[in-house]
């Protein structure tokens, strides 16, 4: 299907539903899910953004700097999920119960202020990975746009591009909470001191990245580009500085640089790593 058709069809679906709210993180795909659904329904759309330790506070002011630019209402909600020991405890099923509490939240607030229709930002790619949120927007009848109008993550991107939006090339980036390993409890502590790591590397340059927390060790991973950079002495003592200060005992640098899903790959053992990938 041609790329304009495939837009006519995500507007047709948004003005379908006549008020609704989005599911809105300030990612690529949300970005232009809560864009497209202003441009289709006015002020009859809303995005709503969770208020969570595990999302960056960066990513907030990104947010909020987005939905100033376009005029997309938009408001917060505080959510919970730290204090669910299902959640904390991070299996295999973290973003299942991560997402079953934003879409409890998001029905309690669209049935006080009049959204009958919930939508998130799941594209036609996201099928293929091992994705539990999903199955959590299922039981709470949320929608997915994107998904219905068979766009993949290139061509969001490029309808981003073409309607000038800054997130068009904006990297992937799951919650802070998929930097800890599954079976290591999820804190609100933990997730910060990922997140401060995380700010030191954007301030030393670095544009793709994660920090890796495994307890005492730390594990850097920055884009392959970017490890020339990284493997200098003088950057390794500069990161020996920071993530010391944040409290780690051993400080590492993976020599594979980033990879989407690095801390899945002991899930299910190496056959999973081909068969189950998860973005993060």
């Amino acid at each position: 299907m041609p790329l304009e058709q495939k837009r006519e069809k995500l507007y047709a679906i948004l003005r379908s539903m006549d008020r609704l709210m989005v599911a809105y993180s300030g990612g690529t795909d949300s970005a232009y899910l809560a864009w497209a659904a202003r441009e289709a329904l006015g002020d009859k759309a809303l995005a709503v953004t969770a208020d969570s330790a595990s999302i960056p506070e960066s990513h907030k002011r990104d947010a909020e700097q987005f939905v100033a630019r376009y005029s997309i209402p938009h408001q917060y909600i505080e959510t919970q999920e730290f204090d669910n020991p299902d959640y904390a405890r991070n299996d295999a099923n973290r973003c299942f119960h991560c997402k079953d509490e934003l879409f409890t939240r998001l029905k309690q607030i669209g049935d006080e202020l009049g959204y009958e229709h919930i939508v998130y930002g799941v594209n036609l790619d996201d099928t293929k990975d091992f994705r539990p949120g999903q199955r959590a927007a299922k039981e709470h009848g949320v929608r997915a746009p994107l998904l219905e109008a068979e766009l993949t993550k290139a061509e969001i991107r490029e309808l981003s591009r073409l309607a000038g939006l800054p997130t068009w090339n904006r990297p992937a980036s799951a919650c802070l909470s998929s930097r800890i390993p599954y079976g290591t409890a999820v804190t609100k502590e933990n997730v910060k001191i990922v997140e401060s790591g995380e700010e030191a590397l954007r301030d030393l340059g670095f544009t793709v990245f994660r920090v890796r927390y495994h307890g005492e060790l730390v594990r850097i991973e920055v884009g392959p580009d970017e490890l020339p950079r990284a493997l200098t002495p003088e950057m390794a003592q500069q990161f020996t500085k920071i993530f010391r200060q944040l409290g780690f005992q051993y400080v590492t640098l993976d020599l594979e640089g980033y990879r989407q899903g690095s801390l899945n790959e002991v899930l299910l053992g190496e056959k999973s790593k081909q068969l189950l990938p998860i973005l993060s």
